[in-house]
């Protein structure tokens, strides 16, 4: 399996190709691989060759029939008569939540489109973790709940049709906004995710384009050893969804992440492990990642950290990365009741290409979501129990600070760029050796830095219309 994941990029887009090898060329250092890299991703697939068809089940491929119980009775044949391969003759076929099973390849041909339902009703609530608090939330689209050695696979579709939470959403804000509900209205708009791995391991998502997702696309949650592998991420088809990140890796391990290339609306990937109170007590890191070889153009972020971060996140690698039009580069973004440690990320050999910000840093992210305050007129023995979990104070008040250090951003050209760099950390918690090396940033402006200490900072060169360098504050050890 693993002989093949490294083949495949041989064949990938040839434009991806000849950025990375630019940056390797014009960076001057070799990329250290850490001991771990060779241990991400799925250990060893074995689907049984058989195939069953979703169709001789029931499974109609007209794009109306909702063929939910179809598609079901398909996975469950196939994992109790021992495994194989779930598939499907050409067509689109209409379908509400759906779980895979251990020893079971759902794969979805080219000619193959599934289309998720727009009625809510139709992915019924598990209890699962959404934006780092455990609560009850609707089933994702496709799910891998507790499973092993399971794969999603082929040239084919899925197609969310997430318009509907998109609107949906967006009208509780609007009503959630006036009345201080800020805080939580992330969690009471509920909206289907389309992919979820949770509690599984050696897990393939492999080719697949994945497009309108009603929220997250892809979401790896308390998992090991998964490998999503040359997936596509279209989500601004027909408007620009709310919180259409795509893909999420939330307190797991052993993942690796390549040939992706994703178009969203937020996080193009991201990085979480729990928020809040919520998040402290489960206290479960995401480590040992590998990132690489990836496209994003419009979304939130190339890559973030954040801003769930109470579980912390170490041991994180992401090399020849491109942005093409995404509003952040390279992004941390935590909050002062957050906690987590962030700390040996190593981001090498990135290509931004008209971005708004190239490095942003920020350890008191957007507080109007972050910091969650009752507004007067609420009774709190009757409040659901994710608004309980997201008010617990978090004691002692010190264990919510984040801490940010010994980060290393290596080999990073980027042109077109509104602001090169903003990174804010804490009085209490400054930013803490970072290494920046073989940097060059063409931008408006140069930006700023507050609260960070002992910086290493070897041939940066930031060329600032102005002329100016950052504007270095509250800093020990940190020139430019």
């Amino acid at each position: 399996m693993k002989s093949k994941i490294r083949i495949s990029f041989l064949y990938k887009p040839v434009l991806l190709g000849l950025c990375f090898c630019l940056i390797f060329i014009s960076s001057g250092h070799a990329v250290q691989d850490a001991t771990w890299l060779s241990h991400v991703g799925v250990r060893k697939l074995s689907i049984p060759d058989v195939t069953f068809l979703a169709n001789d089940y029931g499974a109609i491929q007209d794009g109306k029939t909702l063929n939910t119980l179809a598609i079901q009775r398909a996975i469950d044949s196939c994992a109790i008569q021992g495994g194989g391969k779930v598939v499907f003759a050409k067509g689109r076929y209409l379908t509400g939540s759906i779980y895979l099973k251990s020893n079971v390849e759902l794969h979805i041909g080219e000619g193959v489109e599934l289309i998720g339902s727009q009625h809510l009703s139709d992915y019924p609530e598990i209890q699962t973790r959404v934006a780092g608090v455990e609560m009850k939330w609707p089933s994702a689209l496709i799910n891998i709940i507790a499973q092993r050695n399971a794969a999603v696979t082929g040239a084919g579709v899925i197609d969310g049709q997430g318009k509907p939470f998109w609107d949906a959403y967006r009208a509780l804000r609007e009503d959630y906004e006036g009345k201080q509900l800020r805080w939580i209205v992330d969690y009471d708009a509920k909206r289907p995710r389309t992919l979820l791995v949770d509690s599984s391991w050696d897990i393939l998502i492999e080719d697949v384009t994945f497009r309108r997702a009603g929220f997250w696309t892809v979401h790896i949650l308390y998992s090991s050893y998964v490998t999503v592998d040359g997936i596509i991420v279209q989500n601004n088809i027909g408007g620009h969804g709310p919180s259409t990140d795509g893909i999420d890796i939330d307190s797991s391990s052993w993942i690796l992440v390549q040939n992706a290339d994703i178009d969203c609306n937020d996080d193009n990937f991201c990085i979480k492990s729990g928020r809040d109170w919520d998040g402290l007590r489960i206290n479960r890191p995401t480590e040992y990642v590998l990132i690489q070889n990836c496209l994003s153009r419009r979304g939130g972020g190339l890559i973030t950290f954040g801003s769930e971060t109470s579980g912390g996140m170490r041991h994180i690698i992401a090399r020849n990365l491109r942005a093409k039009g995404t509003k952040v580069g390279i992004r941390f973004k935590s909050a002062t009741n957050r906690g987590g440690i962030i700390e040996n990320i190593k981001l090498q050999n990135i290509l931004l290409d008209s971005v708004g910000v190239a490095i942003d840093i920020n350890s008191d992210w957007h507080r109007s979501y972050s910091y969650s305050v009752l507004p007067e007129g609420y009774e709190r023995s009757k409040l659901p129990d994710h608004w309980i979990k997201m008010l617990e104070p978090i004691l002692p008040a010190e264990r919510g600070i984040p801490t940010f250090r010994n980060i290393e951003i290596s080999g990073l050209q980027a042109k077109n760029v509104r602001v090169a760099i903003k990174a804010k950390g804490l009085e209490s918690s400054p930013l803490d050796h970072f290494q920046l090396r073989d940097v060059v940033i063409y931008a408006d402006q140069a930006g700023s830095v507050n609260y960070a200490k002992n910086w290493s900072i070897d041939n940066v060169s930031i060329k600032a219309q102005d002329g100016t360098n950052p504007k270095v504050t509250n800093s020990e050890g940190v020139t430019f």
